[in-house]
């Protein structure tokens, strides 16, 4: 009875071992198996695959592109329009924030 289970397992992953990339399954058996939790393999597997979904690259594609490209986003953040209107506003919410409690 064993060796009918393990043969059909065998056949099983032989026959759907193409459905999927191998690869994409390492990250999340690796967190299962290192860390126990399904929740959290099962979170990293479907992250990864919605961002796959979504840019058309897998996460490591989507990583070397932005390592490759030589503009700088974090300066252009801190120059940017909308940082300075958000630190503002931070700023003023925080501001008020401490003035009542002073008061």
């Amino acid at each position: 009875m064993i060796h009918k289970k393990i043969i059909f397992g065998l056949l099983t992953i032989s026959f759907l071992g193409g459905c999927t990339s191998p690869t994409a399954m390492l990250g999340p058996a690796y967190t299962l198996s290192s860390t126990g939790n399904v929740f959290q393999a099962s979170l990293s597997y479907g992250s990864n695959e919605m961002i796959t979904h979504y840019t058309g690259k897998t996460p490591l594609e989507n990583v070397k592109e932005i390592s490759t490209n030589n503009k700088n986003i974090h300066k252009q953040t801190l120059e940017s329009e909308d940082f300075y209107i958000l630190v503002k506003n931070k700023i003023n919410k925080t501001g008020a924030i401490l003035k009542k409690a002073n008061q």
